[in-house]
């Protein structure tokens, strides 16, 4: 399967650390090498950096890793291809506009039988099934809000009815942000840790790399981190529910909703889970 990574603040924060785990998975010790991408916010704005050769070799990867580029949310995926040639196009995350701000989206997962009516207004670049996911959910944010954006209780709550009706169609794992918030969703498998102070030493699974947060970090940071597998070896990470639709703001989950998983994802073992 594909893997997830996301982060949110509640001050600008780096994501070298975990990000130099999170890549050695796009090749080095996972087999997730059809590419992969990251994202940066900056209120409304967003830097984004895709790249369809693994995380693992990229030129692009080993940028992010020495160019600490603080931000306040971050979104991160390396690409297993099921649906979609390993073009760049169909390198996540994604990327459109709603309501004068950027959107971002990573998906883990495989929809089958999923064609949406699009309008015209939001349309895939590439071939996955994931972006049309993506610009099916635009689409229906917009629609039900076509002046401006609601509040984020409401929004969340359209989120979670749009969310509904795509995982009908198979698993769906993602992570959806704008700047403001960051939007996590479980299918099969997802987990997160909150770091605050008081911070203690965190140590990488997938490289033999440590940190002591408290020798870099002040009272007021605050940090959620979100992966589809734990990161590190020494902290405790708490698991999603299937079907968890989880708000995150100032590195803190705000508000959850439950959406409804269909029996036949509920069956499928999150070591087998596809990306596209």
């Amino acid at each position: 399967m594909c893997q997830l990574l996301g982060m949110n603040c509640a001050t600008p924060t780096d994501v070298t650390f975990s990000f130099t785990g999170f890549a050695a998975r796009g090749g080095v010790t996972d087999h997730h090498s059809d590419g992969f991408g990251v994202a940066f916010f900056e209120d409304k704005a967003c830097r984004l950096f895709i790249d369809n050769q693994s995380a693992g070799t990229s030129p692009v990867a080993d940028l992010i890793k020495r160019y600490p580029i603080k931000s306040k949310n971050v979104i991160s995926h390396i690409r297993k291809a099921t649906q979609g040639t390993v073009l760049l196009e169909n390198c996540h995350p994604f990327m459109r506009e709603l309501w004068g701000r950027h959107w971002i989206f990573a998906h883990n997962g495989d929809l089958h039988g999923f064609a949406p009516f699009l309008s015209g207004v939001y349309q895939p670049v590439g071939d996955t099934d994931s972006e049309l996911a993506f610009c099916a959910l635009m689409q229906g944010l917009r629609k039900r809000f076509p002046g401006s954006q609601p509040p984020l209780n409401e929004l969340g709550h359209a989120l979670a009815d749009i969310t509904r009706d795509i995982t009908l169609h198979g698993v769906f794992n993602f992570l959806l942000c704008n700047g403001q918030a960051l939007f996590a969703h479980c299918s099969t498998r997802l987990y997160y840790i909150v770091r605050q102070w008081p911070f203690s030493k965190a140590h990488l699974i997938d490289a033999d790399l440590s940190i002591d947060f408290a020798q870099v970090t002040t009272p007021d940071d605050r940090v959620a981190v979100i992966a589809t597998a734990p990161l590190t070896d020494n902290e405790t990470w708490t698991q999603f529910a299937p079907g968890e639709l989880i708000m995150f703001e100032d590195g803190r989950p705000t508000m959850t909703w439950s959406v409804p998983i269909p029996p036949e994802v509920q069956a499928k073992n999150a070591a087998n889970t596809a990306c596209t």
